[in-house]
Parts: C-alpha cells; structure tokens; sequence
C-alpha cells in the first residue's frame, strides 16, 4: 500500500525577478512589478508530500517529525526572512521565481530521505498562484 503524507510549512521572503544580462526596459517588459530593483516579498506556504510504502514495523511512510525537521533545516531557516537574491546562495545566478524556488526547495529535501520514497513539493506564491514540482 502506498500511502502519501505531508506536511505544511510557510516562510517569509523578498526576491527580485530580473536577468541580469537584459537591460531594465527588457526586463520591466517581461517581469512588470516584480522587477523592482528595491524588490518585494511574498508570504510562502509550503506543501511537501512523500509517497511510499507503509513500514509494517512502525507504520509510517516516513516519521512526519523527521519530515518536519528536513523542511525547517532545509527551507524555514535558510530562506525565512532572507532576501532570495543577496542571502541565498542558490539563487546568486539563478532568477528567484516560484518555479525555479520549487525545484531547489525540492533538491534541498530530496537529499534527505530515502530513494525509495516519491516527493512533491507545492510552493503557493500567492494564495491563488502555486507551482508543483515532483522531480523530472
């Protein structure tokens, strides 16, 4: 039987979406509002669901304590306050969009659980503005 599990979590941040190799005109064009050079901030909440088989022993797919302290390690501490763009690391040359925080939000995790366990991350942006990302 696999069964699914997940956890919530939210953070805090500012992000700037730019390139920077286009000029302000090119990217105003493309990125409006969220191309302003003081930034902006979202209130993120976070959804991370792991798929697996129930341990006969234990009866977990994965301990949901030892999920909720991968995400608060690998996400609310890091990314939690921050500025995506000046404080994070892997966005120094990677644009901070919801798609691209998805996916590093989901490599973050996905080095600390079991190989044999499917992850999805749901990153809501906004309340009516979410990406998923299940890995390629």
């Amino acid at each position: 039987m696999r069964v699914t599990i997940s956890r919530k979590a939210h953070f805090n941040a500012a992000h700037r979406l730019y390139r920077k190799d286009w000029t302000f005109e090119q990217n105003d064009a493309i990125f409006g509002k969220c191309n302003n050079p003081n930034f902006h901030g979202h209130n993120y909440e976070l959804i991370v669901s792991v798929t697996g088989e129930i341990d006969q022993e234990t009866g977990f797919v994965m301990d949901v304590k030892f999920l909720a302290d991968i995400i608060k390690v690998e996400v609310e501490d890091q990314f939690d306050h921050k500025n995506l763009n000046l404080d994070v690391p892997e966005f120094q040359d990677l644009n901070p969009t919801a798609e691209n925080i998805v996916v590093v939000i989901w490599n973050k995790i996905r080095k600390k659980i079991k190989e044999e366990l499917d992850l999805e991350v749901v990153l809501y942006e906004t309340p009516r503005n979410f990406v998923t990302y299940k890995g390629e």
